[in-house]
């Protein structure tokens, strides 16, 4: 994970003004309309921003995305309901991987040797979660962490590291429980 994370300071005034509009536009586009019937103008509202979200992907009306051009979502891949995508850097979900409601992607933090405040110290590093990996309810994903393929986060987990493929990951910190035979 530590070669993964990008030390940027500060939040630049170009990404203040665009996460701004989003803002506004989320609000008053995007959120109002929950049904599944409006998933394809969820998408299109997606893909105006930046985001590379396939036709096939799934966001519900209910998520939080703090910067829809760093989402990257693959045929099948979900961010359920009330999701919190924090992703100051990439955020990239493959093929069929779900992440379920209130979980929690963090892909932003603050440099511990410096002063904390709101203009220094801001490291970013971006989320991978592997084709058919399932991120369970209320689960907190730390920055720089790739879920790989097919593993599972069980209910509020919290993963501060890498989690191999086909593994059960669950508890705080995040501890194997078992590995998946297929």
């Amino acid at each position: 994970m530590e070669d993964r994370v990008i030390n940027i300071e500060s939040v630049s005034l170009g990404i203040k003004v665009r996460r701004a509009i989003w803002s506004v536009t989320c609000f008053l586009l995007f959120r109002p309309f929950p049904t599944l019937l409006f998933w394809w103008w969820r998408w299109m509202l997606l893909r105006l921003f930046g985001a590379k979200v396939t036709f096939y992907a799934h966001v519900y009306s209910s998520v939080r995305i703090w910067a829809p051009w760093n989402l990257k979502m693959e045929k099948g891949s979900c961010l359920g309901p009330h999701v919190i995508c924090y992703n100051q850097a990439m955020v990239t979900l493959e093929k069929h991987a779900i992440v379920s409601q209130y979980a929690y992607l963090c892909t932003a933090g603050h440099e511990i040797d410096k002063p904390n405040t709101a203009n220094s110290g801001l490291i970013v590093a971006p989320i991978t979660i592997d084709k058919n990996a399932w991120i369970g309810t209320r689960a907190y994903i730390n920055m720089g962490v790739e879920i790989g393929e097919g593993a599972i986060v069980g209910a509020t987990a919290s993963v501060f590291k890498d989690v191999e493929p086909w593994t059960v990951v669950g508890g705080n910190p995040a501890k194997i429980i078992k590995i998946r035979e297929l």
